[in-house]
């Protein structure tokens, strides 16, 4: 399937008449049925039904083509920025990160980076799910935030350590728990306490030693934002690292004492020597090396 041909098809199916489409698209009717002719024998199924009025999309066509316009908006835009790359740098450098909290100073970061070296060019992509890890083996991303624990098993990998990231509770502002420096295990006897949405294992080990010490009510959570919702709701309290902090004040973020924490990374190839890559890792690097006063 050619981009001309998404194009004939998605003329079609909104004109549903040969002739209409043909002169929208500047190309003579028998030109048109024979490429759709070519693409209905690509995939295997008749996208249009034809009769003496027009022609109507199938069942299957009708999908086809919801989706092929997607893809073609998709394509139109990816090549439209990569045409602007073209014209502006020399190279490109894709950064990866679940969230916009993990690296708190990333503005900062990608300004000084763009100060630095202005004909590379800095894509930066939000993916929170595995897939980001899958994608950067692939090497579909030049550097990626992540635990430790994600990438040591890969000998491909360097390493570059950010920062330590330690655990809180997050509960309403208004909760009696908000008043308290630090939180121990006893501050959570009697308490709701949410658990499971995609913890890491690390944090499973906290939740689990709560659970097994003390007398608390637990709810499962499909995820962070579910977890969050229930705050909100006056429903529970919820265990979190300290990378998942939005910083925007809506709810109490309380540390809690116990000893594990999560080593947060950027994870880069071995095969990238690039000096715009370490660079990059070297400005997050002083950034968190700072006497900043942040939560992690």
């Amino acid at each position: 399937m050619t981009t001309k041909q998404i194009d004939y098809v998605l003329e079609l199916a909104k004109t549903l008449n040969f002739s209409r489409a043909s002169e929208n698209l500047f190309i003579s009717q028998p030109s048109l049925t024979y490429q759709i002719q070519l693409l209905e024998e690509e995939v295997g199924f008749k996208i249009f039904e034809r009769s003496g009025k027009g022609a109507a999309l199938t069942p299957a066509g009708n999908f086809l083509c919801t989706n092929l316009r997607n893809i073609r908006d998709e394509l139109k835009d990816t090549i439209e920025q990569s045409q602007n790359i073209g014209s502006k740098y020399v190279d490109i450098l894709n950064v990866c990160i679940p969230m916009r909290s993990c690296i708190y100073y990333l503005p900062q970061i990608m300004k000084k980076f763009e100060e630095d070296m202005p004909d590379i060019a800095l894509s930066i992509s939000f993916i929170y799910d595995n897939s980001r890890v899958d994608g950067f083996l692939r090497q579909d991303h030049d550097i990626l935030f992540a635990r430790d624990s994600e990438l040591m098993r890969f000998s491909n990998i360097r390493i570059n350590f950010l920062y330590k990231s330690g655990f809180y509770i997050i509960a309403n502002k208004n909760d009696s728990l908000a008043k308290l420096e630090k939180i121990t295990e006893n501050d959570l006897e009697g308490r709701t306490f949410m658990i499971g949405g995609g913890s890491p294992p690390e944090m499973i080990a906290v939740q689990n030693r709560i659970i097994n010490n003390i007398s608390v009510n637990t709810i499962n959570s499909l995820n962070h934002d579910m977890s969050l919702t229930y705050v909100a709701a006056g429903r529970g309290i919820v265990l979190a690292p300290g990378f998942a902090n939005d910083h925007n004040g809506e709810f109490a973020w309380i540390p809690f004492d116990c000893p594990e924490h999560i080593n947060c990374v950027l994870g880069s190839h071995k095969n990238d020597k690039r000096y715009c890559t370490k660079h990059f890792i070297e400005l997050a690097q002083t950034a968190y090396s700072l006497p900043i006063g942040l939560p992690l």
